[in-house]
């Protein structure tokens, strides 16, 4: 065991009386040390009952013969921070997750662990945690909160952010505003409809890290107890049969993962996340891979943004599960991947039913054939950029529109909200990327207030900032290389004609390259934005978002 390095041993008799002083017990020292990484907090709604998520995993431990302990990790509400400095500090965070859960799980040489992790930056950056550490875990999260209803109807966070721009646009009174204010959020849990936090929490099963109906049984739910029970009990039999991490998050089962997105129609955040994940297991992941995926995968579910249904629809339906097993019929997943349970993919599933045809399209009769993101690339984009397709108005997938072209997210919605913005207008908000952010802040204020005063069908939004899962419409972010270093998205000027293609994965700027030229010799990089603190570490370090914004030593 691991462990024996601080616990075995008369070498270890100092690292022993620390233990008494924890109240430890001989008996509990001479079982496994099971770390329980607990993200729990009082200002993250998604994190409010991750207490008693991470009391049954305990139990579950115990139960099975080890010795439970837990530590900390933060979490950052992106809501919260949505739309000031606050959001320059959400994706950084994932990188701090990932680094003191490793410093933590090293110092004190756990023999496993057990995450419980729920909202957005702390579900990819425990995986990346646990890439590194590599010793036997389980995931575990909160779970997602029930929908909202107002007036009749189901509703989530992105009804909220629309509501504030349908406002603006004199669509709706301040009263209206307050309804949705009390209702869209009922409960405790990651918020309801195919956002970020919900997408990673799915992806955790499709990767083989979490046990079947951690991405979609309601935080609410009892069920979810006996879920984080059974997870404590399967961490102990993964360390008896010496499964890690490593032997989990294949190549292979990163290409289920970009399979399962696909089908389900996840966060564009899915294509920061997977990758650099991937880097931290060893692997290669590729976002121009992506398109290739997505020609073969159709897109089989439409949740919120994207469409009427939930998370709580989507467990009702089946699950991940359900969806895994109607790719199957199409031969699109690599079956003898293995998983937490210690057993395959193929194994896992075999049961598992569609329900609801309605939520979970049978692959014979797709929302689309092809898959729920693609990568564009372009002279606006030669690196890539993403959008989250299946949330695209059909008259929106090729649209051709002058540029009005700001340099922060702050300028855009002012612009916006004052109606300086109409139809076919093209929307650029730059310096808004890893570096230029720095942070990479989420541009779901612009896009919510574009819905919300009834331009989503005729106007498009493109960044090398990046958007929230709750964003819909003609969205292009991780647009690269950034306006930061040079990027084409710096060399665009008002009123230039952008070209987007999705259907041919296509984004352009319709300017002759010698005048690109020219404007590119006048070019001169921005003083950065900050310059002491963490983000300037993080900015000094970043790689761009095809990259999944991984941290490089230079």
């Amino acid at each position: 065991m691991r462990s024996d390095a601080v616990t075995k041993g008369m070498q270890q008799a100092p690292h022993r009386s620390l233990f008494n002083a924890l109240g430890l017990t001989e008996e509990e020292m001479n079982r496994p040390l099971v770390g329980i990484v607990s993200s729990y907090n009082e200002i993250v709604p998604g994190h409010m009952n991750l207490d008693k998520i991470v009391e049954a995993v305990k139990l579950g431990v115990s139960m099975a013969g080890g010795t439970p302990i837990v530590f900390p990790a933060i979490a950052v509400c992106d809501g919260i921070a949505m739309g000031h400095m606050g959001m320059k500090y959400s994706l950084v965070t994932r990188d701090l997750i990932a680094d003191s859960t490793e410093a933590m799980a090293m110092a004190h040489q756990f023999d496993a662990l057990v995450m419980v992790p729920n909202c957005d930056k702390n579900v990819p950056g425990l995986l990346m945690a646990a890439a590194r550490v590599n010793i036997p875990t389980v995931f575990v999260s909160g779970g997602p909160m029930l929908a909202g209803r107002v007036k009749g109807e189901k509703r989530s966070l992105s009804s909220m952010f629309e509501a504030v721009g349908s406002y603006a646009a004199g669509t709706m009174t301040a009263e209206d505003v307050k309804e949705f204010e009390n209702k869209v959020c009922p409960t405790c849990g990651s918020c309801s409809g195919m956002y970020t936090a919900n997408s990673m929490n799915c992806l955790t099963e499709a990767l083989g890290m979490g046990l079947r109906g951690n991405g979609t049984i309601p935080a609410v739910y009892s069920e979810r107890i006996k879920l984080a029970k059974r997870a404590g009990m399967q961490v102990m039999e993964m360390l008896e049969k010496n499964i890690r991490p490593r032997d989990i998050m294949t190549e292979q089962a990163f290409m289920n993962a970009l399979t399962v997105d696909m089908a389900l129609g996840c966060s564009t955040n899915s294509m920061l996340h997977l990758p650099a994940i991937a880097h931290e297991a060893g692997v290669e992941l590729n976002v121009d891979i992506a398109n290739e995926v997505s020609a073969r995968t159709p897109n089989l579910c439409h949740l919120a943004p994207a469409g009427p249904t939930y998370m709580e629809d989507l467990n009702e339906a089946g699950g991940v599960y359900a969806v895994m097993k109607e790719l199957t019929k199409k031969d699109l997943l690599n079956l003898d991947c293995m998983t937490v349970t210690g057993k395959t993919v193929g194994e896992n599933i075999a049961s598992s039913i569609n329900r609801n045809p309605e939520v979970i399209r049978p692959a014979e009769n797709p929302y689309s054939v092809t898959g729920g993101i693609a990568i564009l690339k372009g002279n606006l984009a030669p690196d890539s950029g993403v959008v989250k397709r299946s949330a695209v108005a059909p008259e929106m997938l090729v649209h051709e529109g002058p540029a009005r072209v700001f340099d922060c997210e702050e300028d855009a919605i002012e612009a916006i909200k004052a109606g300086k913005i109409v139809a076919g207008d093209v929307v650029v908000i730059r310096y808004e990327g890893p570096k230029g952010g720095p942070g990479m802040r989420e541009m779901l204020n612009p896009t919510s207030a574009i819905a919300g005063m009834g331009l989503g069908s005729c106007v498009a939004l493109i960044t090398d900032g990046r958007f929230s899962g709750a964003s819909r419409g003609a969205s292009i972010g991780h647009v690269s290389p950034e306006a930061a270093v040079g990027g084409p998205i710096a060399l665009v000027e008002e009123g230039d004609i952008i070209k987007i293609n999705i259907p041919e994965n296509r984004l352009d700027v319709d300017v002759p390259e010698e005048e690109m030229e020219r404007r590119r010799g006048k070019w001169q990089p921005r003083e950065a934005k900050v310059t002491t603190g963490y983000l300037a570490r993080y900015a000094s370090m970043v790689t761009s978002g095809n990259r999944g914004a991984i941290l490089e030593i230079k």
